[in-house]
């Protein structure tokens, strides 16, 4: 009777699902708030500023098939995206009848996780009444992972650090203490790796607890009924948006600073029947020396937002969004490098996929993509030596340059996209890091002109304050080839990466004549009293510039955003009233 009682119970719950939207949106509702209550947990354990400030990392509730249901909101969006392709991996190796209640599996392989080494996925299982029902996921970029900093100057995976495969942290509760001591033993800062890592375990543990709630309150046995209908409903809404593109193909190209010389990004994005096919044949061979290759769940990971948020942005989003779309790229291409192929550096290559997909796109669908993006890529450097009490560091530099306009207005000034990894508060940086910050504003004339001007950059200066000689590796791009504008709007301004030398405490002295070359892919020496110059780029204009209402060159004016002499020289006709 109890069998048949609840058999009867779940089948109730399974047709107001099927029948009733207040129903199930309520659920699928309560099953994001869990998602980023795991998420907030997650934060609020971790040791590092790369999660606490910078926002580096994901959590993901899956079914038990490892299909995402929801995903928390305010995260990286592409480890959204590679969580339910690396569960697959973690299912191959271990069936869904070899699971147990308490065992925790992670791994950072580069080419089944998120393409690079420091991001560690992890997955625990969700059992009620015995009964395999969910995997709580998460994935947070470590601070440290060994081998040499995260430049981009590696030839293989296997200089940039400690790669762990597929395994189990955890066995039906009981740590993996060897698994732990090969960790600590293999990272500069190991106190903060192991807080990061436990407060991941904190975050999934958390996300345990919620559903079990949820579904006892619901009296739900399995959510194979909620994933079903909800990922049947986030496939449509995407194939419906996909099919108000005119069908075709429709092909662009994106050059970068490369390593050493340039690089090409191609694509081709063909519309039919309701799919998109993302084809990169023809981009570049990848790279032997030079960590700038990245691996297809990475690429495929921001192909696949970048489409989402340009066609169906207000739609929940789940494992069925992403079923419409195909990504393809031969094979040794810096879109899919064969291992062990150096990978530190390719959110340089895979935040480009943006701009050569929305290039693309622009033909089809020019109201419903931005022009490039100063932050594709995300500039990144990392700061390595030791603090006025000769305690070892490492702080990881998070910032933006400025987004491309839209069609019917500026672009962002300072933000990051597709990425969503923000700066931090520089007081939290100085606390952490013996970094002194002596500027941080908005160069003018950085966004690129156009009838709705580009986002802004940033100009930092940065004074390395350690006790000893440090090091500080950067990840660049941009430097000769700026984000362009669409449409007759002008292109942004480069990065530019300079160093100026000088003593700890003074502010620096920054002339053109002073100023030293960096190394933008590469580790650079610093000495106490080093200041850097980093200005990160801003992002292309839309439309000609003489389009532009003189009432917003005015404000841009006043607001210091443009100068004068800009206003007249790309303004023209309308300088002479701002």
């Amino acid at each position: 009777m109890q069998a048949a009682s609840a058999a009867t119970a779940q089948n109730a719950a399974a047709d107001v699902l099927d029948y009733d939207p207040i129903a199930l949106e309520i659920i699928w509702s309560r099953l994001n708030a869990i998602a980023d209550e795991a998420a907030s947990i997650l934060l609020r354990s971790s040791f590092s500023t790369i999660i606490r400030e910078a926002h580096d990392y994901a959590c993901v509730l899956m079914d038990a098939d490892g299909n995402s249901l929801a995903e928390s909101s305010v995260t990286v969006p592409a480890f959204n995206a590679t969580l339910p392709r690396t569960m697959g991996y973690f299912l191959e190796k271990y069936p869904k009848d070899t699971w147990r209640e308490g065992d925790i599996v992670i791994t950072n392989d580069p080419w089944k996780g998120t393409g690079h080494l420091p991001d560690f996925t992890l997955a625990v299982p969700i059992f009620r009444k015995g009964k395999l029902v969910a995997f709580a996921g998460s994935i947070a970029h470590l601070s440290d992972i060994g081998g040499t900093l995260l430049g981009a100057d590696t030839k293989e995976v296997y200089e940039e650090g400690l790669c762990i495969p597929i395994l189990k942290l955890a066995s039906e509760g009981r740590i993996n203490e060897d698994v732990i001591e090969i960790l600590k033993t293999n990272v500069r800062i190991p106190h903060v790796v192991m807080g990061d890592l436990y407060a991941q375990i904190a975050g999934a543990e958390a996300c345990v607890e919620r559903l079990l709630a949820l579904m006892d309150e619901y009296d739900l046995d399995s959510l194979d009924t909620v994933s079903a209908i909800t990922q049947r409903l986030a496939e449509e809404a995407m194939r419906a948006a996909i099919r108000k593109i005119p069908e075709g193909t429709y092909r662009h190209e994106v050059h970068t600073d490369g390593y050493g010389e340039p690089l090409v990004v191609k694509v081709a994005v063909t519309i039919k029947d309701g799919e998109m096919l993302i084809d990169f044949a023809g981009s570049s061979p990848q790279v032997d020396r030079g960590a700038i290759n990245c691996p297809t769940c990475y690429g495929f990971a921001y192909s696949a937002y970048s489409i989402k948020c340009a066609i169906d942005p207000t739609t929940p989003k789940n494992q069925g969004s992403f079923r419409p779309l195909k990504f393809s790229a031969p094979l040794g291409t810096i879109v899919n490098p064969r291992p062990p192929a150096a990978v530190n550096a390719r959110h340089l290559t895979g935040h480009i996929l943006t701009s050569a997909i929305y290039g693309a796109l622009k033909q089809a669908i020019p109201r419903q993509v931005v022009a490039e993006c100063g932050g594709q890529p995300n500039l990144r450097a990392q700061f390595s030596g030791t603090d006025k009490d000769d305690r070892r560091f490492v702080y990881m530099l998070f910032g933006s340059g400025g987004m491309g306009a839209r069609p019917d207005r500026d672009g962002l000034h300072c933000t990051p996209f597709p990425s969503n990894s923000i700066f931090g508060s520089v007081e939290s940086i100085e606390n952490f890091a013996p970094l002194i910050f002596w500027r941080k504003e908005m160069p003018a004339d950085s966004g690129g002109a156009g009838q709705y001007r580009g986002g802004c950059g940033q100009q930092l200066l940065i004074q390395y304050a350690g006790s000893k000689p440090g090091v500080v590796s950067f990840r660049a791009d941009r430097l000769e080839h700026p984000a362009r504008g669409y449409f007759g709007g002008l292109d942004g301004a480069p990065t530019r990466l300079r160093l100026f030398r000088g003593k700890v405490g003074e502010p620096p002295v920054c002339t053109s004549e002073q100023g030293e070359p960096v190394n933008p892919k590469g580790q650079t020496r610093l000495v106490p009293g080093d200041t850097l110059e980093v200005v990160f780029p801003g992002g292309g204009g839309y439309g000609s510039p003489l389009e532009r209402d003189p009432a917003s060159v005015e404000a841009d004016l006043e607001s210091g955003i443009i100068t004068s002499r800009a206003a007249a020289d790309l303004y023209q006709r309308k300088a002479a009233k701002a």
